[in-house]
């Protein structure tokens, strides 16, 4: 009796394992997505992909995200949205930003399939930010079909501003796209909200497309329409509002632009040394024999390189620049490491003037993860190796204005030009022009050059002011307070360019009054509609049993 009552236990024990285990099994198969939902991510990483260069298909971002959006929207669940949008998303950042490992390549003589394996982490937490994203509108649309589309492109600009925030990276945010796209006409918005707003915009379309290929209700139709005419109309409103340039006025500076094309592979020998200095002065003296003789202020402007310059501890160096600057009645702005405290460096930006006196002096504040310093503590095993071979700079503090003339610079220096704040901030605080020294040269010819390009374009309408990009191996531009990029360099070729700076140009936007208020609005908006959907989704088991 005892041994019939052991095998009925065990055979309950068996039979409750395996509906637990049939259970699991449907769960996951509920949870997995179908070979269409598959697609319509992969379709989703394609087309983001085409929107940046090299492509620079930038009408694709318009409906980029519309397959994304139905697959986390047709039958909606946070885990296969998270699936989803995490995949849509490292893809789309792990091939777009394929140029960091170009570096790792030619400079660090890694194995290119090792490079692209070391590329694969940065890929994977980037896309965490999409993946968030598609739950988010998931979570919504289990409770609110259409409401969660409509709000999706708050929640996606949102997303952005959080990634910003936490990785400390926007780069290639959604909005970049349409740098130079019909010239500058879709960024306009980017003087309110910033590169946000241009994002929220595009979201708009795609949520409105999505909404009509998905539901055919009066209300989905009336959405769907409401979302694509409201941003049609809001950037022609942009547009409209936007400051008309005055066809002509008398030019408070004159600046001369060199991109001297400083090798990356630089063995540092004297004569090479001697070779690259001669190239910046040759270049500059060429620019200058361009401009009028008459007593308009003049600066040139020589870009971040590999010559390091040390003004600072080179006296040969000084006499060199107070020689150039004073004999040719010009200012100088120049990169150069400068002795910082605790035996540190600064990469810096130094003004010389007309007497050939060093006046004012910025020290880059945002520096370069694993190219300028090591996010790693001292402790940790190899973190002492790897500052050996990147360098550790030390960061700056203050945020300096400089006086040329009568006009007010603020400069800022390579990837700070990824930061609406830096550029806000130097605006903020008194600069009528701003000026970003870069060099991209050891990331090849790729397409880095006219991704950042693309967010210095961006810091122009941000702030209503002329942005001076000037670069290495390329790309020197001219960018108008509107966005428009003027006269840009070919890439790795020496080159020089000669802009009149035209103080009627710069206008006071709303965005650099008010800073990020508008995407502010939209992640406190998201937080209040996620939390809404979230207790109204937990609530309707208890109303069932209260009935």
């Amino acid at each position: 009796m005892q041994e019939v009552v052991s095998d009925a236990v065990a055979n309950k024990e068996r039979s409750l394992i395996t509906s637990q285990f049939t259970a699991i099994a449907e769960r996951v198969r509920a949870e997995s997505p179908t070979w269409v939902e598959w697609l319509g991510a992969l379709v989703t990483a394609v087309l983001l992909i085409l929107s940046f260069p090299n492509f620079s298909l930038s009408f694709l971002a318009w409906v980029a995200l519309v397959p994304l959006l139905i697959a986390v929207s047709h039958r909606p669940s946070p885990i296969k949205a998270f699936i989803l949008g995490w995949t849509s998303g490292a893809l789309f950042f792990y091939v777009s930003c394929y140029w960091l490992t170009y570096s790792m390549i030619h400079y660090g003589g890694l194995p290119v399939v090792v490079a692209y394996l070391l590329l694969l982490p940065g890929g994977i937490v980037m896309g965490l930010f999409p993946a968030s994203f598609a739950t988010a509108v998931a979570v919504l649309a289990k409770r609110w079909r259409v409401l969660s589309l409509v709000l999706a492109p708050a929640i996606w600009a949102a997303a952005e501003w959080l990634r910003l925030g936490i990785t400390g990276q926007l780069w290639n945010a959604l909005g970049y796209s349409q740098a130079g796209a019909f010239n500058n006409y879709f960024i306009q918005p980017a003087s309110w909200g910033g590169v946000y707003a241009v994002s929220f915009l595009i979201l708009c379309v795609n949520a409105g497309v999505a909404l009509f290929v998905l539901y055919r209700t009066q209300r989905a139709l009336i959405a769907s329409v409401s979302l694509v005419v409201g941003a049609i109309i809001t950037i022609f409103i942009s547009n409209q509002a936007k400051p008309v340039p005055p066809t002509s006025g008398p030019s408070s500076l004159y600046v001369v632009a060199v991109q001297p094309n400083v090798p990356m592979s630089l063995l540092k020998t004297t004569d090479e040394l001697k070779d690259l200095l001669d190239r910046h002065l040759i270049l500059s003296k060429q620019g200058l024999d361009h401009l009028p003789n008459d007593r308009v202020p003049r600066l040139v402007i020589w870009p971040e390189s590999p010559m390091n310059f040390t003004y600072a501890g080179d006296k040969e160096f000084q006499a060199l620049t107070t020689n150039f600057t004073s004999l040719n009645h010009t200012y100088l702005i120049l990169n150069s490491l400068e002795p910082a405290p605790g035996d540190g460096g600064f990469n810096s930006a130094l003004l010389i003037n007309e007497d050939g006196r060093l006046i004012s002096q910025y020290d880059k504040i945002r520096l370069l993860p694993f190219g300028e310093y090591v996010p790693l503590p001292q402790w940790l095993p190899g973190a002492s190796l790897i500052r050996g071979l990147v360098g550790d700079f030390t960061p700056g503090t203050r945020y300096t204005v400089m006086q040329i003339g009568a006009v007010r610079a603020g400069v800022f220096i390579c990837i700070e030009s990824a930061y609406p704040s830096i550029a806000r901030r130097l605006s903020y605080d008194g600069a009528g022009l701003l000026i970003n020294i870069s060099n991209d040269g050891y990331l090849g010819p790729t397409a880095v050059m006219r991704q950042h390009l693309a967010n210095a374009v961006f810091r122009a309408v941000e702030n209503g002011r002329e942005v001076l990009r000037v670069t290495n191996s390329g790309i020197t531009a001219n960018i108008s307070p509107d966005g428009l990029v003027q006269e840009p360099t070919e890439a790795f070729r020496p080159d020089v360019r000669t802009w009149k700076i035209n103080p009627a140009l710069t206008h006071d936007t709303f965005y650099l009054k008010h800073g990020d208020v508008f995407v502010a609005f939209c992640l406190a908006l998201s937080i209040l509609a996620i939390s809404l959907s979230i207790l109204g989704i937990r609530n309707r088991p208890r109303q069932r049993e209260l009935r």
